[in-house]
């Protein structure tokens, strides 16, 4: 791709040098590790020297490599059940990061849930030689009890990287609301992108309802398998369930669903392309869970045209999305099923979403977050 390709409202950008901290990178699977990629990787084709520093717990020395023309520089945290990510061999990472950052127009920092962000930060603010660039996926606290306790004093340190940030950057609306409500700072909502053959699939619906990505208590996975019953015995459907991601509630979930008698199956994630089908062949996708920043499951779903169902408050960030239910989590299971089924018989003859490309978006990252 051309340097034309790279316009931005009829400006060539100057090729510059962007440097991602995120807790986990490719090959890993998750939403942040996929925004990274998609947008590092469209950087580089269009001429931008760009390098991510991500956390990596399988390793005991920190490790080089490059993923698509992308410079990925992996260091070991220590990283239980996949949270926090703490930076191992601290003296060596400061170097390590002071020598990146002597050389780089922007940092951007991924997620204000890792400690790796704190430390990259603090690098950061010795200096202040580049643009600071934070998308901080905020809920508004932790979504487990340990995780709010610890939100007490962790809340009092993002206040001063946000406040720091040359931009806020923001995957939602909803979370720039949060983000100003809660810190007193703008932030710029840019909403994620999706792979253009996402674009070219088409829905053609199976038997089974899908829910892809951590399995956690808090995502409502079990409440969501609860109304597929409900389905299926008050209003005639035949669905299974499908449970495609991983996480500590795994085992209970598992308990659960053979408690209630549904017809299940539950693995680990998926390659893409065979996740890409799975989803494309789904009766809808359900995601229940209160707590969201901006899933890209939902938005893959609605570019394929697959009808969803999620729910309220961060919900609203796709109001205008078609083949789209948004649902109050307060109400009891028997309403919401009411109203999953009244939304199914409708939603085939609804047109699909117009859901952006990643090129598209990361045109919009140059323009709003880095010029």
């Amino acid at each position: 791709m051309g340097k034309a390709d790279q316009t931005v409202k009829g400006r060539v950008p100057e090729p510059m040098k962007i440097l991602y901290i995120t807790p986990r990178y490719y090959p890993h699977i998750g939403g942040v590790e996929y925004v990274v990629k998609s947008v590092a990787e469209r950087l580089v084709r269009w001429g931008h020297k760009v390098a991510v520093f991500s956390g990596e717990p399988n390793i005991e020395i920190p490790k080089e490599d490059n993923v698509n023309n992308v410079h990925v520089i992996r260091w070991p945290v220590w990283s239980p059940s996949n949270a926090y990510h703490v930076p191992r061999k601290k003296t060596l990472f400061e170097r390590m990061l002071e020598n990146l950052l002597d050389d780089i127009d922007v940092l951007h920092i991924h997620n204000i849930h890792s400690v790796l962000t704190y430390y990259a930060w603090k690098i950061w603010r010795r200096r202040k030689n580049c643009k600071l660039i934070l998308t901080p996926y905020y809920h508004g606290t932790g979504h487990t009890v340990i995780r709010r306790m610890l939100w007490i004093g962790w809340r009092r340190i993002i206040r001063r990287i946000i406040r720091d940030a040359y931009r806020v950057h923001t995957v939602s609306q909803l979370e720039a609301s949060l983000i100003s409500r809660d810190f007193q700072v703008p932030a710029v909502p840019i909403e994620n992108g999706v792979e253009e053959k996402v674009k070219r699939l088409n829905w053609k619906p199976s038997n089974y309802v899908l829910y892809a990505g951590r399995i956690e208590k808090y995502k409502n996975i079990h409440r969501l398998a609860k109304i597929i019953l409900m389905l299926n015995k008050k209003y005639g459907y035949d669905l299974s369930f499908m449970v495609i991601g991983e996480g500590p509630y795994r085992e209970k979930l598992k308990k659960y669903l053979d408690n209630i008698g549904i017809n299940y199956v539950i693995s680990h994630f998926k390659p893409y392309e065979e996740y890409l089908k799975i989803l494309s062949q789904a009766y809808f996708f359900g995601l229940l869970s209160e707590k969201e920043s901006y899933p890209q499951s939902v938005n893959e779903a609605n570019a394929i045209g697959v009808p969803v169902v999620i729910a309220k408050p961060w919900g609203a960030n796709f109001n205008k999305r078609r083949r789209t239910l948004i649902i109050d989590p307060e109400s009891n299971s028997e309403v919401l099923a009411m109203k999953i089924s009244e939304f199914l018989k409708q939603v085939a003859n609804e047109p699909r979403s117009n859901v952006p490309t990643w090129d598209e978006i990361a045109k919009i990252y140059i323009q709003k977050l880095y010029s």
